[in-house]
């Protein structure tokens, strides 16, 4: 097994303005697909790397608490989290190192109340 975590899901309410915020905060440009009576917008297209999509429809909601998510914060998480605030989200915990070379991490608000956290190695 290459990786723990193969797949992931963000539950969103408001698919346009997630999708403006994720773009915004991640730097990256999100096309929304439809799966039945889901809305679907991808977070990564390498099929190499861990994927994952913003969902919108039954069967999700959006939350702070359960399971935490971290996205790819590139070499360094600050410029992601510094756009946070500005595209509609909270931090929740700032750039944060974690000690003994396993880099930092920081956690933030969605637009639609999900916590998700950032890591990076700077």
């Amino acid at each position: 097994m290459a990786h723990a975590l193969d797949w992931f899901e963000i539950p969103v309410t408001d698919f346009a303005r997630a999708k403006g915020f994720y773009e915004t905060v991640l730097g990256i440009s999100i096309e929304p697909m439809t799966m039945g009576p889901l809305t679907l917008g991808m977070l990564s297209s390498d099929p190499e790397a861990v994927g994952g999509a913003l969902v919108h429809g039954e069967g999700g909601e959006p939350s702070d608490l359960g399971t935490l998510v971290y996205l790819n914060g590139g070499d360094d998480l600050a410029p992601m989290l510094a756009r946070v605030e500005g595209a509609g989200g909270r931090i929740a915990v700032p750039k944060t190192e974690i000690g003994n070379g396993y880099g930092f991490f920081a956690h933030f608000i969605d637009t639609e109340g999900n916590k998700v956290g950032l890591h990076s190695m700077k």
